[in-house]
Parts: structure tokens; C-alpha cells; sequence
């Protein structure tokens, strides 16, 4: 696949001075870096930018870019953004991690240990009223015999004698439009800018231990399926004195085999007899909060929904709480006394249910039309 335009990767004109190149690249690459954005082509569109940047950037690169395209007269051609000692890649650093405009990253500056993830399980009325409980996360600890150097006691971790303590090594490279520098990760001290000739023995050097960490956590009522919580420096340790990381819990719920909740309400279904739909009745409606009385009118049909204020799931962010709302089903007798169907018979000729010929426009009468075809 042939390669953009570098001016118009960066949405600049052949003629725009270096700082406008700056200016474009710093603006595309904060929009683009996969950091930040999670689109699917994101990190290729960085690495575009970066690419571009990186050859416009350098007066040089520019004029031979300018002169012969994406092709140099050595076939190489630009493009060597993997692993290139590149000024804008140092540019983006700077932007997202600090730096003070250093292209380079200290490998011996505190940094933040990594986040963990706990999934937790909870019944329905868990979630509804949150909790209190401890969680065993295995974690990995600070070292307690060489506190975290990696180093045997009585001794300490000396700097890399092969990177001088950066933790890069640089591989100068030749080409026609002047020395490129290669920029790799030290294999000698694997990054860290530290040699430790006596490790300790209880980490083997790296200088943290796993162990399961007992956490008290208070779960808030209202946590609904797939939510999180996050519990502030219960992640894994710093490296060179950095700041720990988060624990995110994440939250699993149990379904309830009465109640269904949406959000902060909950709803349910009550079966009624066919008596009390006819003819009223004040019935007890279980809630997550305990009973409480329902007035149903007479009359009642299938499928009336009434709402109890008040009665659903408390909101996680304190905001108020849900309602309870509840679906009528009238429950059809199926076994019937030969006194029951007498009265049903009776009950049906007085209402003129067992002459629908007579009422050709009832309910009855269009179903037995529709029937008919």
C-alpha cells in the first residue's frame, strides 16, 4: 500500500515553517495516541503522524524527502519509525508522561505500580444494600529482606556500566542522508539502568515477592452488574519509589428469581385470583424493603402495572431511590368443584357470556369471526 503525503498526514503545506509542523503533529498526536484514543486504526494513525513528524521535523530528512519522495536512492525509503530515535516520539512522551522536555525517560525515575482487577460476586439484595467485607488479592509486595533493591543485603545495585545507567543502548547506522541512531533497550540490565551483582535471595532479585493481601472494602448500595469500584493504591507496588497502583473491582449479580431490576427499579409480577380482580381486594406485595399493602380496584385486568414509590434500589451515587413496579396476572382456576362450576355457569348467564350470538359485536362474537376466516 503506497504512503501518504507527509505534509498531508499532517494537514500542513509544503511550506509551513517548523514550528507549524509542531504545532499540527502535537495536536494530531494527542488526538490519535492509543492512550487516549480507542478507536481500532488509532495506534496505525499514531505511528503515521509520528512517522511524518519525524522526517519533517529534520531539515535534512525534509530535503530529502522534498527531493525524492517516500523513496531514498538507497531503497530504504522513510518509514523507520519502529525503534528510531525519533524526536517526535519523544515529543508524545513528553506530553503523557512528563519529562520536562527530555526525549529520554529516566528508567530510574519513580513510576506507578500496575493496576489490578478482583471480580466480585453478589446476591441481588448485596447489591441493592452494599456491604462490607475483606477480599484476598494475591499481589506482589515489596521485598521485606532487601526492601524493594533486589540487592543481597549489606549491598546495593550499581549503575550499568554498558548504558550508564539511561537504559538504552544506541546503534549508529550510516545512510546517505547523514547517521541514524537506533535507540534498543539495554540487554545487559533489561531497561532498568541497574546491575545487581549479589541478588537477594529471597526475590531473586527482582525486588518484590507475591503474597495474598487481605483488603477491607465497603461495597455501596445501589451496584448494579458490571460496575466498578476503585480502591486507591491497593495495586501493585511502585517501581523506584513510585506511588502504588488501583484495585478496580468489578461487580458480578446474582438475577433474583422474584424481583427484575432496570437501573434503580425493580419489578415484579403478582398473580391474583380471578375473585379479587373481580371484585377488589388489599393484598401484601413482598419488597426488597419488606411487605407492604397493595389496594387493587375491582375490575382489575391482566397486565395492570401499579408503582410503589420509594421501593426500589437506593441510586449508587446517593441520588434519591428507584420505585417498585408491579405487573397483575389473574391466575385462571384450573381445577374446579362441581359447586364452583354451577356457580361459574350461573355467574355466566347472568353477564350473557354463553349467548355471543346475541351480541355479535362483543369480543367473543369478532374472535369467532376471525375464526370463520
Amino acid at each position: 500500500m503506497s504512503k501518504r503525503d507527509y505534509y498531508e498526514v499532517l494537514g500542513v503545506a509544503k511550506d509551513a515553517s517548523k514550528d507549524e509542523i509542531k504545532k499540527a503533529y502535537r495536536k494530531l498526536a494527542r488526538q490519535y495516541h492509543p492512550d487516549v484514543n480507542k478507536e481500532p486504526d488509532a495506534t496505525e494513525k499514531f505511528k503515521e503522524i509520528a512517522e511524518a513528524y519525524e522526517v519533517l521535523s529534520d531539515d535534512q530528512k525534509r530535503a530529502s524527502y522534498d527531493r525524492f519522495g517516500h523513496a531514498d536512492p538507497n531503497q530504504g525509503g522513510f518509514g523507520g519509525f519502529e525503534g528510531a530515535d525519533f524526536g517526535g516520539f519523544g515529543d508524545i512522551f513528553d506530553m503523557f508522561f512528563g519529562g520536562g522536555g527530555s526525549r529520554r525517560r529516566d528508567p530510574n525515575a519513580p513510576r506507578q505500580g500496575a493496576d489490578l482487577q478482583y471480580t466480585m460476586t453478589l446476591d441481588f439484595k448485596e447489591a441493592a444494600f452494599g456491604k462490607e467485607t475483606d477480599l484476598e488479592i494475591p499481589k506482589e509486595e515489596e521485598c521485606d529482606t532487601c526492601h524493594g533493591s533486589g540487592a543481597k543485603p549489606g549491598t546495593k545495585p550499581e549503575t550499568c556500566s554498558h548504558c550508564n545507567g539511561s537504559g538504552q543502548l544506541n546503534v549508529e547506522q550510516n545512510t546517505p542522508f547523514g547517521r541514524i541512531v537506533n535507540r534498543r533497550v539495554c540487554h545487559y540490565c533489561n531497561g532498568t539502568g541497574k546491575m545487581i551483582k549479589d541478588k537477594c535471595s529471597t526475590c531473586g532479585g527482582s525486588g518484590k515477592v507475591k503474597k495474598r493481601k487481605k483488603i477491607h472494602v465497603k461495597i455501596p448500595a445501589g451496584v448494579d452488574e458490571g460496575q466498578q469500584m476503585r480502591v486507591s493504591g491497593q495495586g501493585e507496588p511502585g517501581i523506584n519509589g513510585g506511588p502504588s497502583g488501583d484495585l478496580y473491582v468489578v461487580f458480578h449479580v446474582k438475577p433474583h428469581e422474584f424481583f427484575e431490576r432496570d437501573g434503580d427499579d425493580i419489578y415484579c409480577e403478582m398473580p391474583i385470583t380471578f375473585v379479587q380482580a373481580a371484585l377488589g381486594d388489599e393484598i401484601e406485595v413482598p419488597t426488597l424493603h419488606g411487605k407492604v399493602k397493595l389496594k387493587v380496584p375491582a375490575g382489575t385486568q391482566t397486565g395492570t402495572n401499579f408503582r410503589l414509590r420509594g421501593k426500589g434500589v437506593p441510586n449508587v451515587r446517593g441520588y434519591g431511590q428507584g420505585d417498585q413496579h408491579i405487573k397483575i396476572r389473574v391466575v385462571t382456576p384450573t381445577k374446579l368443584s362441581n359447586r364452583q362450576k354451577e356457580l361459574f355457569r350461573e355467574l355466566a348467564e347472568l353477564t350473557g357470556d354463553e349467548a355471543p350470538a346475541e351480541h355479535e359485536d362483543s369480543f367473543f362474537a369478532k374472535v369467532k369471526r376471525a375464526f370463520k376466516g
